[in-house]
């Protein structure tokens, strides 16, 4: 019986101590592409950064210099990659891929060990990032953004099982 109630109370301990600690996610659109590639503008089109996009991902970069980063999350397209690569080297961090069509798994997976208590960026598309907002709020709060919207940082933080959202433009 001791060890049943030393069990629980070792349980309940652990679960208040997971909601304690405060995690912090970024969740951001790649940045502007290059349409000048031929077939950018194509549905499975797969084009670099723009030289604005570039400035645009150097700019993200900046802004994150000072956080603490400790996983960066991509879909594996150039133009994410490309928009993560500027922090990832300023942190020393590998850029991990996601599939941006399994949102609900990846919300749940980045809300887990080793996840908790921890700073994370997450790099997406237009039609991505909002919906990814929108699941971890457990809310519809944002839409898609349009083909011309850039610059737009959601800042999610989870603490104490609250959770504050705010957004930066850069």
């Amino acid at each position: 019986m001791k060890k049943q109630l030393f069990l629980a109370i070792f349980l309940i301990i652990g679960i208040f101590e997971i909601q304690a600690q405060k995690t912090t996610y970024y969740l951001v659109r790649h940045a502007e592409k290059d349409t000048s590639v031929a077939g950018s503008t194509m549905m499975h089109a797969n084009p670099p950064l723009s030289e604005k996009g570039m400035q645009r991902a150097n700019r993200l970069a900046s802004i994150l210099e000072k956080e603490q980063i400790d996983y960066i999350f991509s879909t594996n397209f150039l133009r994410t990659i490309s928009t993560a690569k500027p922090v990832a080297t300023i942190k020393g961090q590998p850029i991990l891929f996601y599939e941006p069509n399994k949102k609900l798994a990846f919300a749940d997976s980045i809300q887990q060990a080793p996840f908790v208590g921890k700073t994370i960026l997450i790099v997406g598309h237009s039609n991505t990032i909002p919906p990814l907002v929108n699941t971890l709020l457990k809310t519809n709060k944002y839409q898609n953004l349009n083909d011309n919207e850039y610059g737009f940082i959601y800042k999610l933080t989870l603490e104490k099982g609250q959770v504050k959202d705010t957004i930066i433009t850069y």
